[in-house]
């Protein structure tokens, strides 16, 4: 888990995660969620405004077939970078 406390909110409990990067302006991290008992996987995106991180874009798996259609599309577009 990264060192730095994820602002997420304190209703979801982080199990892990992995900051993708960070700059002062803008942060993104990948994290293991639990959520209300279910387990998720969350890509986040926040803005620095004014000294406070406020979420610009949130992305949930909520399981492994979802990924499965996550990660083909995906990869259907890698040659093309």
């Amino acid at each position: 888990m990264s060192e730095d406390k994820l602002p997420i909110s304190e209703k979801l409990t982080v199990l892990d995660s992995v900051i993708l990067y960070k700059t002062s302006n803008w942060w993104s991290a990948v994290a293991l969620i639990d959520s209300f008992g279910r387990k998720q996987i969350a890509t986040y995106l926040w803005l620095n405004k004014d000294g406070t991180w406020k979420r610009q874009q949130k992305f949930v798996i909520k399981n492994k077939e979802e990924w499965t259609k996550v990660r083909e599309a995906i990869e259907k577009f890698l040659p093309n970078l």
